[in-house]
């Protein structure tokens, strides 16, 4: 029968005393209507698609666990409907886009993009569908290229946050890609707050996928923010200690600091590269969908990165099984955990921190929820853009005296600039 965690196993050749596997933790990862952690999700307004994906027809998407229809009418209105129509039950992933909605393709009832019911071709006048009845749909707010949806209950719908990467001067935000991955939302977001694999998966194993210095193993503090937590990865390049913090912004944004950094010049905080949205389209699949920052300033972030066709290395699965065992990379290290990773199965050790404080901010998210509470993170007050505090930082300061009292003075360094920055936001400060 399962348990709660595997036995700890004490002894050689023990498989057999592992056999049972532990369920997965349902209320961190299951998203569907009603679950625990699907009602926190939805607390929060979140990524559909990109504006551009709504052409001519229209797109089937699935959210949290939900079958969804989005499209663009003739009038530029965004509307995102259950994929079912009312009347059969026939997908309006095939209905016909027009001036004021969405047409079923069987029988032409015609719907807007709150819903109402427009036009029931064939009924009588006094129908009692037509301008009475709602089709379920779901408020949308299109901001930066990307389609956004609140899917919550609607008294308690919050403003869209805005945070001040995305409304930072000298620099514009464009939409990056989308990747797609056969497993849970909770494996793929909290590898953001692993800065330890950056030096074995993406330096050692599969060689240097961002830059050589980030095969050096850091010193790792985790800090929690007003709006959720950033890890300090602290390095010794040379005379210079370089410290790059990557936020998760609750419940499933991420901002990661720019790869291309060596640590070997000097530099303020950089604020970051990316921010990206670890979307669950239900318990077993995901979706990753970025924004893009890029310095209006010569040369401060690669040509390459303003190239929506160019993506990172690692996200997507290797060209063949052979070349993934070869040169994994993020995608073959989170989708192989199972698609439903078993935390009780897991040994978490020191560099693990991160990931026990996200998934305990996550439980008590969901735990605020059904208590009736906003959960930490979300931002009612929409005045003035949100603090975040991504960004590498590199600082000369030569080595000390033994290897022991050098970690410890990078670790120091690192922690007071991420305290400094937590009292002090460089970039809604005018950085």
């Amino acid at each position: 029968m399962a348990t709660s965690r595997a036995r700890f196993l004490k002894q050689r050749y023990g498989g057999y005393f592992h056999r049972d596997l532990p369920s997965e933790d349902a209320e961190l990862t299951h998203v569907g209507p009603g679950t625990p952690g699907g009602e926190y999700l939805r607390r929060f307004w979140q990524p559909v698609c990109f504006s551009d994906d709504l052409k001519d027809v229209p797109l089937k998407v699935r959210m949290l666990g939900e079958d969804l229809v989005a499209y663009r009418d003739r009038r530029s209105r965004v509307g995102l409907l259950e994929l079912h129509c009312p009347h059969r039950g026939t997908s309006l992933e095939f209905g016909l886009v027009g001036e004021d909605g969405i047409r079923c393709c069987y029988h032409g009832w015609l719907f807007g993009a709150d819903g109402l019911i427009l036009e029931t071709p064939g009924e009588p006048a006094d129908s009692t569908f037509k301008g009475k009845l709602w089709h379920g749909a779901y408020p949308v707010h299109e901001y930066g290229g990307v389609v956004f949806a609140y899917m919550g209950p609607p008294q308690k719908k919050p403003p869209f946050p805005v945070y001040d990467t995305f409304v930072r001067p000298g620099w514009r935000m464009i939409p990056g890609r989308k990747y797609f991955y056969p497993c849970n939302w909770l494996q793929m977001h909290e590898n953001h707050m692993d800065p330890a694999h950056t030096a074995f998966l993406h330096t050692i194993v599969s060689g240097a996928v961002f830059t050589e210095e980030f095969g050096v193993l850091p010193e790792l503090d985790f800090l929690e923010t007003p709006a959720g937590m950033i890890y300090v990865a602290t390095r010794r390049v040379g005379d210079n200690v370089w410290a790059r913090m990557v936020e998760t912004l609750l419940p499933n944004l991420s901002q990661v600091a720019p790869i291309w950094e060596t640590g070997r010049n000097e530099c303020e905080f950089s604020g970051p590269m990316m921010s990206r949205w670890t979307m669950p389209l239900d318990d077993t699949h995901t979706m990753f969908l970025e924004f893009r920052h890029v310095s209006e300033k010569d040369g401060e972030t690669p040509a390459w990165w303003a190239d929506r066709n160019i993506m990172l290395p690692g996200q997507l699965a290797a060209d063949s099984y052979e070349e993934g065992q070869l040169h994994p990379g993020d995608y073959e290290a989170q989708v192989s955990q199972r698609p439903i990773a078993i935390h009780g199965l897991e040994h978490l050790g020191v560099t693990d921190r991160g990931i026990t404080m996200f998934r305990r901010q996550i439980r008590r998210g969901i735990r605020a929820v059904a208590n009736g509470e906003d959960p930490p993170g979300l931002v009612r007050n929409g005045g003035g853009a949100i603090p975040t505090y991504c960004n590498n930082t590199i600082v000369r300061q030569p080595k000390a005296e033994t290897e022991v009292l050098d970690k410890a003075m990078m670790r120091e360094i690192g922690k007071n600039l991420a305290k400094g920055y937590l009292k002090s936001p460089p970039l809604s400060n005018g950085h």
